[in-house]
């Protein structure tokens, strides 16, 4: 299965409340990306710099540029903006990372 890697920003002094809204992640997000086929979704935290590095399998990657026009996303969108890097439709500033090593 196809794995995606991105990276990401929070805010200064945000770190425990992205933590918090993700430990709290709302039923029909985690529906909604388990129905695009996503799974083994993983987000790590870079403390000095506030860097967010993302990793999930997707298992037909083109099912994800659904996403943003699913209403249950631009709400989470809209409910994280405020606390890390957004474009100007709340969908956070996401850096895709290119895959240069794996060992299962």
């Amino acid at each position: 299965m196809p794995r995606i890697a991105s990276r990401m920003k929070i805010f200064k002094g945000q770190e425990e409340e992205y933590k918090r809204r993700h430990d709290e992640l709302w039923p029909d997000l985690e529906e909604l990306l388990h129905q695009t086929g996503i799974s083994d979704y993983s987000i790590f935290l870079d403390e000095a710099t506030g860097d967010l590095f993302a990793v999930l399998q997707a298992e037909d990657p083109a099912k994800l540029s659904d996403l943003p026009n699913h209403p249950v996303m631009k709400k989470w969108w809209a409910y994280m903006k405020d606390i890390m890097e957004t474009n100007p439709d709340n969908s956070p500033v996401s850096t895709p990372l290119k895959d240069v090593f794996y060992m299962q």
